[in-house]
Order: C-alpha cells, then sequence, then structure tokens
C-alpha cells in the first residue's frame, strides 16, 4: 500500500517536471491545463508560469460596424497593454484579433477555438448582438471572461445576464432613454421606429417605444428593414406618410448613414414638421455623413472625445496610432481592458470569478468614466450624455462635431435592479 503511494507520488511529480519543462502550450493540451491547473492555479504555479496571457479582441473587420469597433477596437485594447506595461503576474500579455463577419457561428467557432487552442482567458468587444449573445453563453461554459462593448442589446444585463460577461460602454435601453425622454420633452410626441430587423434592432425599438410612451408620446408607426440595406426610399416613405413628428433610426453602423442620407434627400427633417432622430449615433456615423446632412441630429452618446481635458489627451494619443479620433466602443474597449488587467494584478490570479469579483468591488476611474460601478449584472453604470449635431458654422475643426447638451447620471440612465430579469440579480 505504502509502496502504491510512493509511486503515485513520484508519478504525479514526474508529470509536472515534464509540463514546467516543455510548456502546457507545447504539447497540445491548453484545455487540460486549464481544467488541471485550474485558469489561475496556485500562486507558486503562477509565478512559474511565464505563457503569455492572451486577450481575444472579436470584432467586425470589414462590415457595417467597422468604423464603430473594427480595427480602431483592437489598437484601443493594445494601447491598454502597452501603457499597463506590456506583462501581468510575470507574464507578458498577448492580443490576438479576428473578424466574425457579423455571424454568430463564425464568432462563437473563433472564441471555442481561441479558449480551446490559444488558452485565451478574456474576450473583447464583441461587435454584434447575435455573437455576443453566443460568446457570453461559452465564456460562462468554459469560466472566462467575456466584455462587451460593441453589442448594444440590452437583454445582455437583463434576462440574458452571465457571471462571467459585463457590458461596458452603452446599451439600447440607456440611448433610448437619454433621446426619448429629450424629444418628446420637446414637443414632438408622435413616432415612426425605422427597426433594423434582427436582435439589436428590435431591442432597441423596444426599449425607445417604451420611453415615448412613458414621456407620454406614441408610436404610431414600426418599419422593419434588412440589415445591410442600401435603398431606404421606400421604408421613409413609409414613414413620412405616417403622421409621425420623428422618425427615429433604430438601426446601426452604415444603415444609420444610408438612412439618414436618403432622408436629406428627400427632405425630411429640413425645416420641416418631421425631425429624424437617430438612436444609436456614433462619432464615425457623423463623420461620414458630415455636418450638412447631419446637423440638428439628437442622439446620446456614452463618450465623446472633446468634453474635457482627460478625454482629449487620450483621444489624441489614439488618433495618432489611428489616424481617427475614437469612438465610444472603441475608448470603452481601452478602459475595459485596462480595468480587467488591473483586476488580475490586484487578485493575483487569472481565476474567472475571483477576477470579475475584483472587478465589481474597484471603481472605474478613468478619462471614460468616474465613479463607474460594475453591478452584478454585469452592467457598467456610468454617466451617459445627451449630444446635438453641430451646424457647420459651429464647428471648430474636423472632428469638432457635438453640443454636449446635458449629463444623463448613470443611475438615470441605465435599467435599475429593481427592473432587472436578470438571475443574479437577489429580488
Amino acid at each position: 500500500m505504502m509502496g502504491t503511494y510512493r509511486m503515485a507520488v513520484i508519478g504525479r511529480l514526474t508529470t509536472v517536471a515534464l509540463w514546467a519543462g516543455l510548456g502546457v502550450a507545447s504539447l497540445g493540451v491548453t484545455s487540460l491545463g486549464v481544467a488541471g491547473l485550474g485558469i489561475g492555479g496556485a500562486a507558486a504555479q503562477q509565478s512559474a508560469d511565464t505563457s503569455p496571457v492572451r486577450i481575444g479582441v472579436l470584432t467586425d473587420m470589414s462590415g457595417l460596424f467597422a468604423d464603430i469597433s473594427g480595427h480602431g477596437a483592437v489598437i484601443a485594447v493594445k494601447m491598454a497593454v502597452d501603457d499597463f506595461g506590456g506583462k501581468v503576474l510575470g507574464r507578458p500579455i498577448e492580443v490576438l484579433s479576428a473578424d466574425h463577419q457579423n455571424k454568430a457561428d463564425v464568432g462563437l467557432s473563433l472564441a471555442r477555438a481561441w479558449i480551446d487552442e490559444k488558452n485565451v482567458v478574456m474576450l473583447a468587444d464583441l461587435m454584434n448582438s447575435s455573437v455576443a449573445l453566443g460568446v457570453m453563453e461559452l465564456t460562462r461554459n468554459k469560466d472566462r471572461i467575456a466584455i462587451v462593448n460593441g453589442a448594444s442589446t440590452s437583454v445582455i444585463t437583463n434576462e440574458k445576464c452571465t457571471p462571467n460577461s459585463i457590458h461596458y460602454t452603452w446599451d439600447t435601453y440607456a440611448l433610448a432613454r437619454g433621446t426619448a425622454n429629450a424629444v418628446v420633452n420637446r414637443g414632438k410626441k408622435k413616432w415612426a421606429l425605422l427597426e433594423a430587423d434582427f436582435a439589436y434592432g428590435h431591442q432597441l425599438a423596444n426599449d425607445s417605444r417604451r420611453f415615448v410612451e412613458a414621456a407620454g408620446g406614441a408610436v404610431v408607426s414600426e418599419i422593419k428593414h434588412p440589415i445591410n440595406t442600401s435603398d431606404f426610399s421606400s421604408f421613409l416613405l413609409q414613414a413620412q406618410s405616417s403622421g409621425a413628428d420623428v422618425i427615429a433610426l433604430a438601426n446601426g453602423g452604415a444603415d444609420t448613414i444610408n438612412s439618414i442620407k436618403s432622408a436629406a434627400e428627400f427632405g425630411i427633417g429640413r425645416g420641416g414638421k418631421q425631425q429624424v432622430v437617430g438612436l444609436a449615433i456614433n462619432l464615425n456615423d457623423t463623420k461620414a455623413l458630415g455636418l450638412d446632412a447631419a446637423q440638428g441630429l439628437l442622439l446620446t452618446e456614452a463618450f465623446y472625445w472633446d468634453r474635457n481635458d482627460e478625454t482629449r489627451a487620450w483621444s489624441k494619443r489614439f488618433q495618432e496610432k489611428f489616424g481617427k479620433m475614437p469612438t465610444s466602443t472603441q475608448a470603452g474597449d481601452y478602459s475595459s481592458t485596462m480595468h480587467y488587467l488591473k483586476a488580475v494584478a490586484a487578485a493575483g490570479t487569472l481565476d474567472a470569478q475571483t477576477v470579475m469579483a475584483k472587478m465589481r468591488d474597484t471603481p472605474v476611474d478613468d478619462f471614460f468614466a468616474k465613479g463607474g460601478k460594475i453591478r452584478i449584472d454585469g452592467r457598467m453604470v456610468h454617466d451617459m450624455y445627451l449630444a446635438e449635431v453641430k451646424k457647420p458654422s459651429e464647428s471648430k475643426g474636423p472632428w469638432d462635431f457635438y453640443n454636449i447638451l446635458a449629463t444623463i447620471p448613470g443611475d438615470q440612465a441605465f435599467r435599475p435592479l429593481s427592473e432587472s430579469a436578470c438571475p443574479l440579480v437577489k429580488k
């Protein structure tokens, strides 16, 4: 009996010595390494491990959301890694990136391969709601972390919340609430919703309807269009003939740009009774449209580069690397990656649940947010901003687009926990 025990111990020590000499990755058993040693492992194992800590940026690099996140998201994450010092827990940090092509199956396949074959511990950006929801479930099952900046559907921190995911920048709830309240309070009470026919568009339209009605308005027409539409004429004519005061665009990226350009061609919103409202306008959308077409648009934003000295300083650094000022999503990618790395260092481990707890316990205080707080449902609560697109005569430079009309405190912008359907929230 004693001899059997001694042989078992010797066998185990021999295996550990072999792994230390060859490295887990070189044996092709990264997933076994996670299961056997734990992502974090003991402190002694962590200090001995010199393999890279890998972060995967899964985003849209070639489709209609590429300007919102895309290559700029990768640059933002790499900036955070460089500013952090390039290492955590004594190990180099490596950033992987891939284009999910706005296909949920492609995104899920890439994420699974990264986790199983590359031992990726955190997945970032996750532009596109369908991709984000699939990857969130995968990271729950694999016990990794997903930080969503690109996707916007509010179900991410509501009925689809997970203990392994964070929704950082904005969501359809906050975008709809801020814009709907402002527009209805200005007397525009009859709304037509022009809605992209997929999960994100549906949720943005649903959230908008709720806040329009709560503010005393009504949705008189709801028109769905396919994603990545080039010709919006028939959809806009339907909205125009509805008698609505407002034509609200529950879409994003190139769809938002094309619909606003088409509206300008029809003269909608130019001194008439109807106003065009973008429910999810970002900086690059406004750049692509030009101030002549976009002037007067009301929108809700999570970040604007020219808000204060801190936002200007970081944004100019980003511009030097990317050639453009950052969108909210790209700024959020940097901030959330930095917050993650600080939590890993403070926790002394890569274990997902330990790091998630540390991220929730630590406020976000940087150029992106002051006093930001990650709740149990994964929502990072921070201030949002109501903005209006400037007239061409008001702009002082190539990226000077917005007048900030109001700050919306985080607890007034995002869904309160009292209304949450997240199973992690105790009622």
